[in-house]
């Protein structure tokens, strides 16, 4: 069972215009969990997320899971543009590309999944719906990155497992678009966002046989 979270208030939300059906997981980006969380509060930063997951496994709660929090931003997922009230944002302590993307620790990845699991269970939310900020923003967003243990996620039930498929298929840029990417930032990024996610030792922007096949796996 997930513990109670720590009760810090963010004032960065506003109403919910979707139903719930998705749940999008970030690194925060930033030196430490005080300078994040304090930015999520700041009304000036106009940024703010439902979770926050620190290092340790602490978990902060900065908005209401009913209300509208501001941490997707510009992006689309199965077309729907207005991620930030389709979702449920989870940030998690971690300071990414910026800090030399650094390891996540077992305690925190534990209640990751803790948290992801009780919220799917609650919200009737399948692991098909758990992306990553760089799925719903190719090439503007690498979060949660190429470190982020999607595997274990996965074998918790709470991420989508694949396999890479025996035949790659037809039209791969179509199949990206039935798994959910949009295709606004060219094809080349959207495949880093897809390899980030799905093949992180080689992120390149090349259909590769690896990369085609994959794409067809998770397509189905």
């Amino acid at each position: 069972m997930t513990p109670s979270p720590i009760s810090a208030p963010s004032p960065n939300f506003n109403a919910r215009k979707l139903p719930i059906s998705l749940i999008v997981l970030h690194y925060t980006g930033m030196a430490d969990g005080p300078s994040a969380l304090a930015r999520m509060c700041d009304p000036e930063a106009q940024v703010s997320a439902h979770y926050m997951v620190e290092t340790d496994g602490r978990i902060f709660q900065l908005v209401d899971e009913d209300r509208r929090a501001w941490h997707a931003g510009v992006g689309s997922w199965h077309g729907e543009r207005d991620i930030n009230s389709a979702s449920i944002g989870i940030e998690i302590v971690n300071g990414g590309h910026d800090y030399g993307l650094p390891d996540f620790p077992a305690v925190q990845i534990a209640r990751v999944i803790a948290l992801v699991q009780d919220i799917m269970a609650r919200r009737g939310i399948g692991p098909e719906a758990v992306i990553g900020h760089s799925d719903l923003a190719p090439g503007r967003k690498q979060d949660p990155g190429e470190k982020f243990p999607w595997g274990a996620l996965a074998a918790a039930g709470c991420a989508k497992a694949v396999t890479p498929a025996a035949q790659t298929g037809a039209d791969p840029q179509a199949r990206l678009a039935t798994i959910g990417y949009g295709l606004d930032a060219g094809l080349p990024a959207v495949v880093e966002a897809f390899q980030r996610r799905w093949r992180p030792a080689r992120v390149d922007g090349v259909i590769d046989d690896e990369t085609a096949r994959l794409i067809a796996a998770v397509a189905g």
